[in-house]
């Protein structure tokens, strides 16, 4: 039996900013799918949001367009359970800190 050859890892030593400002707010993004209704993430985005319909098409069409869109701000536990809710209603949505 021959004993096992290992070869040696190159790690890269690359400095990745992981630091959270609590100063700027967090933005939460409503994606693009293939399988939503646009009639249907206008609904959501009104019936979660509370904006009024032309706003929340306008929203629509950026995600629709764009293939996202910043649907509210505010602080992280805020945003969070944002995107919870997002989730819950079949959308896909993420956040991130604004910058």
């Amino acid at each position: 039996m021959t004993a096992p050859v290992t070869t040696p890892i190159e790690s890269i030593d690359e400095e990745i900013d992981t630091t959270i400002d609590p100063a700027k707010p967090w933005v939460v993004i409503v994606w693009n799918d293939p399988i939503n209704l646009m009639s249907y993430v206008t609904h959501v985005i009104q019936k979660l949001f509370g904006y009024d319909r032309d706003k929340a098409t306008a929203l629509m069409l950026d995600v629709h367009e764009k293939g996202k869109a910043v649907v509210n701000n505010g602080p992280r536990e805020k945003c969070e359970l944002d995107v919870f809710r997002l989730h819950e209603h079949g959308l896909w949505a993420t956040m991130t800190q604004d910058s």
